[in-house]
This record gives structure tokens, C-alpha cells and sequence, in this order.
């Protein structure tokens, strides 16, 4: 019994980061926890699968229980964080008195959409059959790590934080500014909120082997992902996404070429 629970027990603690980080933003001035807290989710949102598997105690009540966590943790949260942004920043106060007596330019809600599309595209994915070695569309973690880094990047520029790797004092103060521009989140979610749902073929990292024929573009990928990470750390996130993005269209393109 314990060990058939294991999985749902890391799924639910995958959750349970997702509510938290919630708290976080609703409380205010906590955008940084909110986004500690997602990245942790992810941490058991990897694992609850790998151990079903070990144990061989996959089911169908894991795989909906992980669906609605992943609808919370990496929709609605890293919604919210964009959503904070585009209304003021991340010491703005969702809920506070004075933002619903104030003159809120209410194109800031805009990027709810993702929560949205969020849903649609992890309830699309339980019963998909043609994602078993890919995925259609944009996976929900990687949409929330282009999120969540905006929290980490602006606070790591302010306070001029070097963790390691390449530094340019200017250039990443431009990565924040740009990344936390109103507009560019605005737009930026409501592109994110279409790659969630578009019918276009994605990289999903599922090795069958470790050889390169058939697995070039995960090779690519994580190669640059890896090398992005080392010479700019943290400031790499966004960067990493667009990479993703742009190198699993590039595979579609070439195999649809190949077809």
C-alpha cells in the first residue's frame, strides 16, 4: 500500500509547491519564493514518474493527479507571476486595496490566458495517444521555467549578483529590463498561451538509447541548454526556452522534409 502511494505522495507534494508559491504572490513583495517554489515542484513533478515506474505501480489515478498539479504549478503560478509583472513588478501587490481603487490598466490580466491554455493542454494530453515520443505543443514546466526566471533575473541584477560564468554588468541589466518589460510579458504570454496548445511537434527528452541517429535534436538541445547555463547561468533560462522552441521546430521542419 505505502508503495503504491510513493508516486502520488511526491505528486501531491509537486502540488502542494504550486499552492504554496500561490500564497507567495498573493501576499505580495514574495515573487522570488513563488518561483523557489515552482522549480522545487518540478523537482518532484520529475521524480513521481521515474519512481511509478520503478515500482511499476503506474496508474491512471497518478497520471490525473498529476495533471491537476502540473494545472497549478506550472500554469496557474507562473501566470500569476507574469501577471504580477505586467501589472506593476515584483513588489506590486495583486490584491491589495489600492490596486482595485486604482486606474489598472487592465491589459495586465492578459496573461491568465496561460493558466487557461494550461488546462486545456494537460486534459488534451491525457488522452492523446500521439505523444508518447513527443509532444504537441509546449510542455507546461518549460513554459513556467520563461516565468519564473523573471523574479530570479531582476533580483540578481539588482543587487548584482554573480553566481558564475560569463559577466557583463550592462548586458544583463538589458536581459532584465527587456524581460521584465510590461509589454514584452503581455505579448509574450499570449505567444506562450498558442505554443501550449499549437499542433506542431516539440522534443520530448525520452531517451529509447543513448546513440545519436534519432536523438540528434535531444542531443542539440541539451548541449545548448548546458552550455547556455555555464557561461550565463541564471540570465540563460529564457534563452534556454527559445532555444527549445526553436530547435524542435527546426526537427519537425527536417523530418516533415525527410517524410
Amino acid at each position: 500500500m505505502i508503495k503504491r502511494q510513493l508516486p502520488n505522495a511526491l505528486t501531491l507534494s509537486n502540488l502542494l509547491c504550486g499552492i504554496v508559491a500561490i500564497v507567495a504572490l498573493l501576499a505580495g513583495h514574495n515573487s522570488v519564493i513563488a518561483a523557489l517554489l515552482i522549480l522545487l515542484g518540478a523537482f518532484f513533478d520529475f521524480f513521481d514518474g521515474l519512481v511509478a515506474r520503478l515500482l511499476k505501480v503506474e496508474g491512471a489515478i497518478g497520471k490525473e493527479l498529476d495533471s491537476l498539479a502540473d494545472v497549478v504549478t506550472f500554469g496557474v503560478a507562473p501566470s500569476l507571476i507574469a501577471m504580477t509583472y505586467a501589472c506593476g513588478g515584483s513588489n506590486y501587490y495583486l490584491f491589495g486595496t489600492d490596486y482595485w481603487m486604482s486606474d489598472t490598466n487592465y491589459w495586465c490580466f492578459i496573461p491568465l490566458i496561460m493558466a487557461l491554455m494550461s488546462a486545456y493542454r494537460l486534459a488534451k494530453f491525457n488522452i492523446d495517444t500521439r505523444q508518447t515520443n513527443s509532444f504537441l505543443g509546449v510542455p507546461t514546466p518549460l513554459n513556467a521555467v520563461l516565468w519564473l526566471s523573471l523574479p530570479l533575473i531582476e533580483h540578481l541584477s539588482f543587487f548584482k549578483v554573480h553566481l558564475w560564468g560569463w559577466y557583463d554588468e550592462r548586458f544583463y541589466d538589458f536581459v532584465a529590463s527587456a524581460v521584465t518589460n510590461q509589454w514584452f510579458i503581455i505579448v509574450g504570454s499570449v505567444i506562450m498561451a498558442a505554443m501550449l496548445v499549437i499542433e506542431v511537434p516539440m522534443l520530448a527528452l525520452k531517451f529509447k538509447n543513448v546513440g545519436w541517429s534519432g536523438n540528434k535534436a535531444r542531443f542539440v538541445f541539451i548541449m545548448v541548454a548546458l552550455a547556455l547555463l555555464l557561461v550565463m547561468n541564471i540570465y540563460a533560462l529564457p534563452f534556454i526556452v527559445i532555444a527549445y522552441v526553436g530547435i524542435s521546430l527546426a526537427d519537425a521542419w527536417f523530418k516533415k522534409k525527410e517524410n
